[in-house]
């Protein structure tokens, strides 16, 4: 820069006076704009390239014409961006599929020079893959095993039980009046018909029971799991108690056998423990049945009239559950094996179950109002527990009822499930209480 008198020297010596500076005119001469000045002398001082005021003038706002011509072009910037997608199903997975392609990520050849976005498929293997697509595929092989991967709750998300509808409410009901009007009739007729239809009820449990495990894709020893429970029956009625053991150490064995040249496919510790199961819950505890009639266990024909008694305080228990739960019921007994029973129903229950053994069992000989209270008071903690037994088995294999004999009842197993506990008990209690 040097100042508009050209005879003044650009590099002087420091005289120490203070140079006089125009209040009227305050210019500063850039080098070179005088050139510009020349040459389009009327030009107003912004640029044409974007339209930019002159670095001295005021801001007036306005947006430059380069941001201007970019917005023009692009009227949301954001808009690029593909929106968030939520993806819940494998159906939502496949409308993004053209997006980007996993499977790319598999390729083992790349070149050197490749970017990491781009992948190069050889002709050899594109051909490979289109004869693999034309050759048809076998079907899948599904491995039936019975395991079932642990989770925190095992029964979540199982099946459960709804409430009877009014129709089916009535169906149960003439079901159970013809089953105990033939019941009174095979009473009336003595022992070995008592046990003969108490072996083909056993029986038929059994099978029912098989058969859900089968469903639930376990593998039962059906057919040996049926003739243990059966040998069972007929061995307890006449060597007694004993009996049990000797049938159920054969069972074990013998179910090592039976699995011994079974596939590779079949879990075979789920196998046995399902037979097994089966057979302590429904052959040893519905022994207790045979074991009461047996000869062997009570003088008199009084077995029968236990066995009688037990029956009678199950039904009692079953049927006032039902009816005063459904009346009174808001509170559950177990809300996750069965939210169907309450503790309205519960307490219902225990006070008829009581009333019946006093006024009911006592026309029985040789029951005494005093035994029918004791009786009935333990039974009514033990039948509920029977059949809460059994909603967790069905809730485990997810399944409603065990079968569908009965009509408006289900399945044979659904009857009896809380009878199998009482047998047990009502053989045991008649020792302790020394009914002879």
């Amino acid at each position: 820069m040097r100042s508009e008198d050209e005879n003044t020297p650009f590099y002087d010596e420091p005289t120490g006076e203070l140079p006089v500076v125009s209040t009227t005119d305050s210019r500063v001469t850039i080098t070179g704009a005088e050139i510009a000045e020349e040459i389009a002398p009327d030009a107003p001082l912004i640029d044409e390239q974007t339209l930019l005021p002159h670095w001295t003038d005021a801001p007036t706002g306005a947006v430059p014409i380069v941001v201007a011509r970019e917005a023009a072009e692009n009227d949301d910037p954001w808009s690029q961006i593909p929106a968030p997608a939520w993806r819940e199903g494998e159906a939502d997975w496949v409308a993004h599929e053209d997006q980007f392609d996993a499977s790319l990520l598999a390729g083992d050849a790349k070149t050197e020079d490749a970017r990491p976005w781009e992948f190069v498929v050889e002709e050899e293997a594109v051909a490979e893959e289109e004869i693999l697509d034309e050759a048809p595929r076998p079907a899948p092989v599904r491995a039936h095993r019975t395991r079932r991967t642990i989770t925190d709750n095992p029964l979540a998300g199982r099946a459960v039980r709804s409430a009877k509808a009014q129709s089916n409410i009535v169906k149960a009901t003439l079901t159970g009046l013809a089953m105990g009007i033939f019941a009174i009739i095979v009473f009336s007729a003595g022992t070995l018909p008592v046990a003969f239809l108490v072996l083909v009820i056993l029986a038929f449990a059994t099978a029912e029971a098989y058969a859900a495990l089968r469903v639930a894709g376990a593998h039962p020893a059906t057919v040996l799991g049926i003739g243990a429970t059966t040998l069972l029956a007929i061995s307890v009625y006449n060597k007694g108690q004993g009996a049990i053991g000797t049938i159920t150490v054969l069972l074990i064995f013998f179910a090592f056998i039976w699995y011994m040249n079974a596939k590779n496919t079949i879990d075979v510790l789920d196998g046995i423990g399902a037979t097994v199961f089966v057979y302590a819950w429904i052959g040893v505890f519905g022994s207790y049945a045979l074991l009461l009639i047996s000869p062997i266990s009570f003088s008199d024909k009084h077995g029968l009239a236990y066995l009688l008694g037990a029956i009678i305080l199950t039904v009692t228990n079953d049927t006032s559950a039902l009816f005063i739960g459904r009346w009174l019921g808001h509170r559950p007994l177990n809300r996750d094996l069965s939210p169907n029973k309450t503790i309205e129903g519960f307490v219902g229950a225990l006070v008829m179950t009581l009333l019946s053994g006093l006024i009911i069992l006592p026309m029985i000989s040789p029951w005494s109002a005093l035994h029918g209270f004791e009786v009935g008071l333990v039974l009514s903690f033990v039948i509920p527990m029977g059949d809460l037994f059994e909603s967790m088995v069905k809730r485990t294999l997810g399944v409603k009822d065990l079968g569908h004999i009965l009509p408006g009842m289900g399945g044979i197993l659904d009857r009896v499930d809380g009878l199998l506990f009482a047998l047990p008990t009502m053989y045991y209690l008649a020792h302790i209480l020394q009914l002879r």
